[in-house]
């Protein structure tokens, strides 16, 4: 096993790290909870700064997949938000209205994410969390994808519906919930369709993930040095963007015919498998 403090990471464990980012991030089934068990895997230490920055850092890699994939949405929303500024008229413009709901929304992740950062790199980090997330917010998903009737397209986004969704993806700062987990289920529960809410995951990801990568990359940067390294920081950044703009593409044609059973029923099946290797002691939580 490699120690991330006295040899750095090798190109080969970045690129796996990077293909699980890229593969998870944007299915609801915990990217920062795989990336977790995938690094305490590899002999990492899963609470050390450089491991916990490193795991903010690669999210930046599929949040640019993101924004290059919605290019021509985003251009749209911020045009149309723009022009909203200044002219009155275009302000009933559901472009206009979106963009606001994107920008309020992602607020609240924000502001807890910086009141509890110590305990979101420290105390949950712990795989005893990731476990008890995988298998319990997967009772939400469940319910959401099921109870709910969903009639709601983009267009009918509030800023209320946004609001909401973006103090649920709170609750992903918990590694195992999962932050599309997140956004999805609450966006169920508003009403919008599987399409409508994988689409505002998408969106809100971007100043949420984008944000904690340059957090991270300035904050952490001596650690990030003197640990796995900024090449293997690097390999795995660019690898998860090819891998999730990938995963986001086949992820919009899956929800557009499919229910969220299959990442449901994965979920509980990574958790228990999580807390057998726990209880017999095949890994430790930290």
């Amino acid at each position: 096993m490699v120690n991330a403090i006295l040899a750095g990471m090798n190109i080969l464990e970045a690129v796996v790290l990077g293909i699980i980012e890229g593969v998870t991030e944007f299915l609801p089934v915990s990217s920062t909870g795989h990336l977790t068990i995938a690094e305490k895997l590899l002999g990492y230490s899963i609470d050390s700064p450089d491991i916990t920055a490193f795991t903010a850092i690669i999210q930046a890699g599929a949040v640019f997949a993101t924004v290059v994939y919605f290019r021509k949405d985003i251009a749209r929303i911020i045009s149309a938000w723009v022009q909203g500024l200044f002219n009155a008229g275009k302000r009933r413009d559901a472009d206009y209205r979106l963009g606001w709901a994107v920008i309020i929304g992602s607020v609240p992740i924000a502001i807890v994410g910086l009141l509890f950062q110590d305990q979101v790199q420290t105390t949950l980090r712990s795989l005893w969390f990731v476990a008890a997330a995988l298998i319990g917010w997967s009772v939400v998903m469940w319910l959401a994808d099921r109870v709910v009737a969903r009639r709601h397209g983009e267009d009918q986004v509030t800023i209320k519906d946004t609001i909401i969704i973006g103090i649920t993806q709170c609750i992903a700062l918990i590694p195992g919930v999962s932050r599309s987990g997140a956004t999805m289920s609450a966006g169920l529960f508003r009403g919008f369709d599987r399409v409508t809410v994988t689409r505002l995951s998408f969106y809100l990801a971007i100043p949420a993930l984008l944000a904690a990568g340059v957090l991270q990359s300035v904050s952490e940067a001596g650690n990030i040095a003197d640990g796995v390294g900024w090449t293997a920081t690097i390999v795995a950044t660019v690898v998860s963007f090819v891998v999730a703009y990938g995963s986001i593409a086949w992820l919009l044609k899956y929800v557009a015919r499919h229910s969220f059973t299959a990442f449901i029923v994965y979920r509980v099946v990574l958790g228990l498998v999580l807390i057998v290797l726990l209880a017999t002691d095949v890994i430790t939580a930290t």
